[in-house]
């Protein structure tokens, strides 16, 4: 079972849906989530939608990326009650997802996947 899954969290539905589908295609074998929107679809995010998807990972450690800063307090809050291990990755979202997608795919090693993020940092 691989170690690490990929959660993505938007605060639209379908920009964590697309870019899902993206990431499918170049990782097939990763488990790949998305948490994205509200409730009631609606542009946001939800600590309660966030939850269940990092519930919902088989996989020990999850890989969590985001759209915009309040997604990340969501995660942020969702890390402090979970006992997953959840690693938020403060890197551009599409690029960085993608990029930790397609090398967890081929089998890379984290540090090598940690110096191709570094670049795409936003803090």
């Amino acid at each position: 079972m691989p170690e690490i899954g990929i959660l993505l969290v938007s605060h639209v539905r379908e920009i964590g849906d697309g870019v899902l589908r993206l990431l499918k295609e170049v990782a097939g074998d990763v488990t790949i989530k998305a948490a994205a929107g509200t409730e009631d679809n609606g542009v946001g995010t939800s600590f309660d939608r966030i939850n269940e998807a990092v519930t919902s990972f088989e996989e020990p450690r999850i890989w969590a990326f985001y759209d915009l800063g309040s997604a990340k307090m969501n995660l942020d809050l969702v890390s402090e009650t979970t006992d997953k291990n959840l690693e938020i990755q403060d890197v551009s979202f599409v690029e960085g997802a993608y990029v930790a997608a397609a090398m967890l795919q081929a089998n890379a090693s984290e540090d090598s996947i940690h110096s191709e993020l570094k670049p795409l940092k936003i803090k």
